[in-house]
């Protein structure tokens, strides 16, 4: 997976907990939408999101409304693992977030993985994205549709 260079990238790592390996040794598949979520709120505070003050202030939310993994290659106990996420696509009501992980060190890639979040108020209807974090998640940009 690539990510144009014109779209901000972040980074966070895990190490493997004990705990979060199966009896085969292996991770066990609902803990990289946990990594996600972890790689995601990274990307937020790298690029000037401030999740929290938009919950507060503003009353919006990102609700999860898709999310996809896909395995390659498994992540054993001990192993960092590095998550990369990105904006690849943004309207005023939804945004869509990429993700690739790899074990640090040797770059093998685990898994990929996509997740699209709807904009909410407190109410959990659809709202759109607060005018002071457009321009932060791309919404408006040649790239991102129009919403």
């Amino acid at each position: 997976m690539q990510t144009p260079q014109s779209r901000p990238v972040a980074e966070a790592h895990v190490r493997v907990r004990y705990a979060e390996t199966d009896q085969m040794g292996v991770v066990y598949y609902a803990n990289y939408l946990v990594w996600m979520e972890v790689a995601r709120m990274e990307w937020c505070r790298a690029c000037g999101v401030d999740y929290r003050q938009m919950e507060r202030e503003d009353g919006v939310s990102l609700a999860v409304a898709e999310a996809s993994c896909r395995y390659r290659s498994p992540a054993r106990f001990d192993d960092e693992v590095a998550i990369r996420v990105w904006v690849e696509e943004a309207h005023s009501r939804m945004v869509t977030f990429h993700y690739e992980m790899r074990v640090a060190g040797d770059e093998r890639v685990v898994a990929i993985g996509v997740t699209r979040h709807i904009f909410v108020d407190a109410g959990m209807r659809t709202t759109r994205c607060p005018m002071r974090y457009r321009a932060l998640f791309g919404i408006g940009e040649r790239r991102a549709v129009e919403g």
